[in-house]
């Protein structure tokens, strides 16, 4: 603790928002939002427990409190809330100790790697009252609000596929040179990349995934030999273009034992079927999603702005103009226009009561979908059964969105 830290703390104007950063890595920009926001809320502390990761703390936010763990941000009680964007593995712990601890949490996704600790998460937020908000930003991405605002406008008639292919062109950089590629930190990319995606499957679909089959193997990366231990690096430091083609790839990770590429189909639980296959070693990099209804489909070209949705409707051949086309707008590249979309949405909750648009019960639905899924893969391709949540659980969180909860099969009486 700094006087300098102290001082920034305790000089916040009345009202505003104290908010604290548990993990300085590479996923904390994200927390560059919170003055971006239009909400009354200030990064006031932030919480890294390497070296390194303090001293960019204090490079970024000079006037703010820096502290060695989420424990001894809990013990400053400087905070309001906080934006946990530590590595997959610790956001169970993390997050149930300051709900427990009555601050307000925004954890980046996953909310956890299997789907007992993410019901222990779940539960630590209905017993203690505090608000929980999972970062699963592509939500707000312009190309999802597009295909969404296509199905509710009626144009494919009403959902009954959806199928997701996605290219992970930078995988081999962003997913196996770091914790990414050891499945005792992460489970499995089919959870950590694939949770955003399996997410949007079921917003579109209007339903959870009920019943999984994963199948998938480590096809390129595990023959690389080429290894390092890059503790202290963030993605940043080694992440080039120029590294291809995949078996050319140098320094990865000391364990890489995740699949490279997988596939999961899915059952949802309102009888819509789906799909998601997953590449870490293609040349290029997005998400092309199909949506089928009973009136048409819709397809993306590409996924940022200057991509396109295009929507077929009639019956004929082969065809690449479909029916309509409407031009995706947003970022060229990345996700920065969803990421500000997503730190105002929770920030606005915690300051107006808002609601959002996704609530933590839909973060868990891609957790199991995603950690099932990968349990399937290991064990034989077997079909597994998503776990029911109380139906308690499921009205606590209701709230969130503004909507009551409606009984599914994957809602089990309290």
């Amino acid at each position: 603790m700094t006087d300098a830290g102290q001082q920034g703390t305790d000089q916040q104007p009345s009202g505003t928002i104290r908010v604290g950063i548990v993990g300085m890595g590479q996923r904390a920009a994200i927390a560059q939002h919170v003055a971006e926001s239009g909400v009354d809320a200030a990064v006031v502390a932030v919480a890294e427990t390497s070296d390194a990761g303090r001293a960019r703390a204090a490079a970024a936010y000079p006037d703010a409190l820096v502290v060695d763990g989420h424990r001894a941000l809990i013990a400053a009680d400087a905070v309001d809330a906080a934006i946990v964007t530590t590595p997959d593995w610790t956001h169970a712990e993390i997050a149930i100790d300051l709900l427990r601890a009555g601050i307000a949490v925004y954890l980046e996704k996953p909310l956890a790697i299997t789907v007992e600790d993410a019901d222990a998460v779940l539960q630590a937020a209905v017993e203690s009252g505090t608000p929980l908000y999972v970062g699963h930003n592509f939500r707000h991405a312009a190309v999802v609000r597009l295909m969404r605002d296509v199905i509710e406008r009626g144009e494919i008639g009403e959902v009954k596929a959806v199928w997701c292919r996605h290219f992970v062109g930078n995988g081999g950089d962003y997913y196996f040179k770091d914790w990414h590629a050891d499945r005792s930190k992460v489970n499995s990319l089919l959870l950590q990349k694939a949770s955003h995606d399996l997410d949007v499957i079921h917003m579109l679909a209007g339903g959870s995934t009920s019943r999984v089959v994963g199948m998938g193997t480590l096809a390129v990366y595990g023959e690389v030999t080429d290894r390092r231990d890059r503790s202290g690096e963030l993605m940043g430091d080694w992440f080039s273009f120029d590294n291809w083609p995949p078996l050319e790839q140098t320094g990865l990770n000391p364990v890489v034992d995740v699949e490279d590429v997988s596939m999961v189909m899915m059952t949802l639980d309102n009888g819509v079927t789906a799909s998601y296959e997953q590449c870490h070693f293609t040349p290029d990099y997005w998400r092309n999603y199909t949506v089928i209804g009973t009136e048409g489909r819709l397809e993306n070209i590409g996924d940022t702005g200057g991509g396109v949705v295009k929507v077929w409707n009639h019956r004929r051949g082969w065809d690449v103009a479909g029916d309509a086309e409407y031009p995706i707008d947003g970022v060229e590249d990345g996700h920065s226009d969803a990421d500000l979309l997503t730190m105002t949405e929770f920030l606005r909750h915690l300051a107006d009561g808002d609601p959002t648009t996704l609530s933590p019960i839909a973060a868990r639905a891609a957790v199991a979908a995603g950690a099932l899924a990968a349990r399937s893969l290991r064990n034989g391709s077997v079909p597994i059964d998503v776990p029911p949540l109380p139906a308690a659980t499921i009205a606590h969180f209701a709230t969130m969105t503004g909507t009551a909860p409606s009984p599914t099969s994957s809602v089990t009486p309290a």
